[in-house]
């Protein structure tokens, strides 16, 4: 099926290269790309099904798991800018019980920056604990950290968003999916949620899991507790899963959706013409709380607060660019030097840790024809 959707003029390269990995490489898939506010690419094909018997469709919304983590780190900035939460102040501050076992001095920024030692459970938990956000919270709270706070960064897949969102309730009396719904994308209309009601649930694409794991070097203690336990996630697809907030996993959207919150990435905290964020907020999201070796991933990272900085060079050709990968794949990343932020999403997962072949040649394409 060849793309749907439009590409502005001079951008034919973009949708010739989605065409190609659309014939060879995916199940189905969306891209959409955005430049000084205006929507330059938005393009989608292939099927919502592994039986291919759904096309995928314009409002065909798919989980981009980690690449939620960008967004909620907007959702953090905001209510930073707003005076509800402080960076620099401990999260035990705000979640006494967080401070257990030597973790009563991890800042906001720190956690934000997977500085926690939590990266997840070594020892065996129920999966169904992840399927209960407040209960979970608790548990990860109790955990005794597998490094010194603040000594290291390794990369908390799932631990990252329950204490996020923790934070974010404790602060404001509302979740971090709702004010991420009612003072930014329902405003705005933007086609991202985290916590997705079951009337939008027949719009969700079916995920096809990759065929191999991912490289991850020796398997490590953090990386145990982060990817390699049986219970290190919740059997993920489910109405509940859906319907749950998990802020660094579980967001639902459009490519376009993710374009459009990754705009403020690039456009110093404004998205679609509306300052989301002061640039005093947007600095601080954006300025760099760690750079070095990972302990979880198996490479250098450059952390800011929930989003990372392109060292790596994977969201562009730009080092000034942020963003956020997604396992199996998608991707959201804002360059203010080019004033352009993508989102990329797919259902049918690959096992590249991070640059995913498939994203990297949509973003060269969408680079060629700036």
């Amino acid at each position: 099926m060849m793309a749907q959707g439009y590409v502005a003029p001079g951008f034919e390269r973009v949708r010739g290269a989605f065409d190609e990995q659309l014939a060879r490489e995916e199940l189905g898939a969306g891209f959409a790309a955005i430049r000084d506010g205006q929507v330059i690419v938005d393009i989608w094909g292939g099927w919502t099904d592994r039986e291919q018997t759904r096309p995928w469709a314009q409002d065909t919304i798919v989980p981009v798991y980690s690449t939620t983590k960008g967004v909620a780190a907007l959702v953090m900035a905001l209510l930073h800018d707003r005076g509800d939460l402080d960076y620099d102040a401990p999260v035990a501050a705000l979640w006494p019980a967080f401070g257990a076992h030597g973790k009563d001095k991890v800042t906001i920024a720190q956690a934000l920056a997977h500085q926690a030692g939590v990266p997840g459970f070594i020892d065996p938990i129920d999966p169904d604990l992840w399927l209960d956000p407040p209960a979970c919270a608790a548990a990860i709270a109790a955990l005794e950290p597998l490094w010194p706070p603040g000594s290291a960064s390794g990369y908390h897949p799932l631990t990252w968003g329950y204490i996020a969102g923790e934070i974010a309730r404790r602060a404001t009396g509302r979740s971090l999916g709702a004010i991420l719904r009612e003072d930014i994308c329902t405003p705005l209309g933007i086609d991202f949620q985290i916590g997705t009601p079951e009337s939008d649930h027949h719009r969700a694409a079916e995920m096809k899991k990759p065929t191999r794991a991912g490289a991850f070097g020796e398997i490590t203690p953090p990386r145990k507790a982060a990817f390699f336990t049986k219970w290190a996630a919740p059997v993920r697809g489910s109405t509940q899963w859906r319907k749950i907030e998990i802020p660094s996993a579980n967001g639902h959207a459009t490519a376009l959706g993710v374009a459009r919150l990754y705009e403020a990435y690039a456009a110093g905290g404004i998205i679609n013409g509306a300052r989301v964020l002061t640039q005093e907020g947007f600095d601080a999201l954006t300025r760099r709380i760690w750079f070095g070796d990972d302990l979880v991933l198996p490479f250098k990272i450059d952390w800011r607060a929930g989003v990372i900085g392109n060292s790596n060079r994977i969201y562009g050709p730009n080092a000034e660019a942020f963003g956020h990968s997604g396992a199996g794949g998608s991707v959201g990343f804002g360059d203010p030097a080019a004033s352009v932020s993508a989102g990329y999403v797919m259902n049918k997962q690959s096992h590249h840790v991070m640059g995913d072949p498939r994203s990297l040649k949509l973003i060269e394409a969408l680079y060629a024809c700036l």
